[in-house]
């Protein structure tokens, strides 16, 4: 018996950084986002806080604090008790890490957003180097055929989708 087997094409300079699956808890706040991941593939646990939110610029400052993944769960009741359950929803993410051109690109799957990539530069100061990361981004993007999406339409995918999970 054989199988079938499917291969992709891969561009020489690639690497592929492997699965990274990771069930999130988001508190969608008014002005930041903040997320508590169980990195279920990298057997991780994280508390990350972006200051400001998907729509309002293409520089998201993160600040991130690593926790052990037996942790995850007190950090989502902690958060719940503090008054931010109402905000909350879960969203299991499946993700495939890959750099190219010193871009990373997460190529996810989550119910909300569906089939999509996310790419991302680094940086260390938003100020000196966003514009310059963003045209990279951009650079590879267009490279590889994709069509990023504007801020508006990140703006408002992004409140039709908490529309409806203030309406559940």
């Amino acid at each position: 018996m054989s199988r079938p087997t499917r291969r992709c094409h891969q561009r020489p300079g690639t690497a592929h950084l492997g699965a990274d699956d990771r069930d999130i808890y988001f508190y969608v706040l008014p002005e930041m986002l903040l997320k508590v991941v169980k990195g279920i593939t990298a057997g991780t646990g994280k508390i990350s806080l972006k200051t400001n939110r998907i729509g309002q610029g293409t520089a998201f400052p993160e600040i991130e604090i690593p926790i052990a993944l037996d942790d995850v769960e007190k950090a989502v009741q902690i958060f719940n008790a503090l008054g931010f359950e109402e905000t909350m929803h879960r969203a299991f993410n499946q993700r495939r890490n890959f750099r190219y051109r010193d871009v990373e690109i997460a190529v996810k799957w989550s119910e909300a957003w569906g089939h999509h990539a996310e790419f991302e530069v680094l940086v260390e100061s938003e100020a000196t180097e966003a514009a310059a990361a963003t045209e990279r981004i951009q650079r590879v993007a267009d490279e590889l055929g994709v069509r990023l999406m504007t801020e508006q339409e990140l703006k408002e995918f992004t409140r039709a989708f908490e529309e409806a999970q203030a309406a559940k």
